[in-house]
């Protein structure tokens, strides 16, 4: 039985937790989130800049972009490890328990969603190392979902705390290290040989501003605002929590999205990026560890998701429990949905968490939380006016980007709800932060 302290207990979702519970260290956060942050679709991102960005202002976006994501990231996550609070207690901390399940419950979605889709891009990465050394079949696709699927929900029967710790820090990490090394190698020295100097002052076609750039970029970090105080409470201290997230992530955001610009610029035209990347000496192996770190991206979905789903329910059942039932509702979808097809739908529900964190970070950065309410008016009314910018960027105002001017909107907007009356506000910090 779980103590009443734990993530796992009743209510663990809601409340803060206890000190004893508080296990990563700054090294913890960096492992994670560089593990996090590697991935697939963040080189085929980085891929898409080209060639309408120059080299120089795809790498000027890559790199501003990863700073700037990875802090925004690290801010929110050291609020969570101040408080002991996850991503869905600090989101009804700052709108109200009550109003708080709207955007809770479409977190579950989405994070169902991206879990199918992970499994999906698992599945099809695993068909094609196959295909490479002369295996596959129609048989490949569904077998292979269905073996990605049962190790995640083993993965989610399992302890976080643990998983992070044991698996990630000293196993997992090392091997994508060194897969992303010998892949930047390789490219990199492919594309010394077709001239480095020439293709760096190649221009840009112009298809896309380097606000555009700057604002695909920031996406990828942004994309994990709603799970990362999930894991950022368990850290012993709020700074080593704010430097090791950011110092994780902004490493792997940027390596693998400037990855992804060396692989195309080297590329045939027209050729796919894991077909190149394949086609490189020793790009099996190193693709195949690549893609074993998927994984845990797959499981930082599902254990955030059970955690929203904990938050939004007030279940008997433990986040284990939940995180497994979620895994194999991913694994479902991912064998019934076109869930490419979905791919816009997905992106569509993510858009609404850029506005929220904006309040989020507005109302409690401060450093005490706010008094209990089942609504928090102002701030409720602050982020829908938020989804509003966010989608009224891409009409009017494309050029800037949606990203930095709907943050800056909910930044500023809820500072200014800030000036106004408020009831009293607990202590600054949690037991235990």
């Amino acid at each position: 039985m779980a103590s009443p302290s734990s993530p796992d207990a009743a209510h663990g979702a809601a409340l803060p937790i206890g000190a004893h519970e508080r296990r990563f260290g700054a090294l913890d956060h960096a492992a994670l989130w560089f593990s996090l942050g590697v991935g697939l679709l963040v080189m085929q991102v980085g891929a898409a800049l080209m060639p309408a960005l120059s080299p120089r202002d795809a790498l000027l976006a890559i790199g501003l972009g990863s700073l700037l994501g990875a802090g925004l990231l690290a801010w929110v996550g050291s609020l969570g490890a101040r408080h002991g609070l996850s991503s869905s207690a600090l989101i009804g901390a700052a709108l109200g328990r009550s109003f708080a399940l709207l955007p809770v419950g479409l977190n579950v979605l989405q994070l169902l969603g991206w879990t199918a889709f992970e499994l999906v891009i698992m599945r099809d990465g695993s068909a094609a190392l196959l295909q490479r050394v002369g295996l596959g079949g129609a048989w490949a696709a569904p077998v292979l979902t269905l073996l990605w699927g049962a190790l995640l929900m083993a993965l989610a029967a399992g302890s976080m705390v643990g998983l992070v710790r044991r698996f990630v820090s000293r196993f997992g990490l090392p091997l994508v290290v060194l897969s992303l090394a010998w892949l930047s190698w390789q490219f990199g020295s492919r594309l010394a040989e077709q001239g480095l100097a020439a293709w760096w002052h190649r221009p840009g076609t112009g298809e896309m501003s380097a606000l555009q750039a700057l604002d695909l970029v920031i996406a990828m970090p942004v994309s994990w605002l709603p799970l990362v105080a999930d894991y950022a409470r368990y850290g012993r201290s709020t700074r080593g929590t704010l430097s090791g997230i950011w110092l994780g992530y902004v490493v792997a955001n940027l390596w693998c999205y400037a990855l992804g610009v060396v692989v195309v610029a080297t590329a045939p035209a027209n050729a796919d990026l894991l077909a190149t990347m394949l086609l490189a000496q020793g790009g099996l192996i190193a693709l195949g560890f690549i893609l074993i770190d998927e994984v845990d991206n797959a499981y930082g979905d599902v254990h955030s998701g059970a955690v929203s789903a904990h938050y939004l329910t007030r279940s008997r059942w433990s986040i284990r429990r939940l995180g497994i039932v979620l895994a194999a509702l991913a694994t479902a979808a991912a064998l019934a949905l076109p869930i490419h097809s979905l791919e816009p739908f997905l992106l569509l529900l993510s858009s609404v968490f850029v506005p929220l964190f904006g309040v989020v970070l507005s109302q409690l950065a401060g450093g005490g939380l706010p008094a209990a309410r089942a609504v928090r008016a102002g701030p409720a009314l602050l982020w829908l006016a938020g989804i509003a910018c966010f989608h009224l960027g891409g009409v009017f105002w494309p050029q800037w980007g949606s990203a930095l001017p709907c943050l800056a909107f909910t930044l500023i907007g809820g500072w200014l709800l800030r000036l106004l009356p408020q009831g009293p506000r607990p202590s600054a910090s949690a037991p235990g932060a």
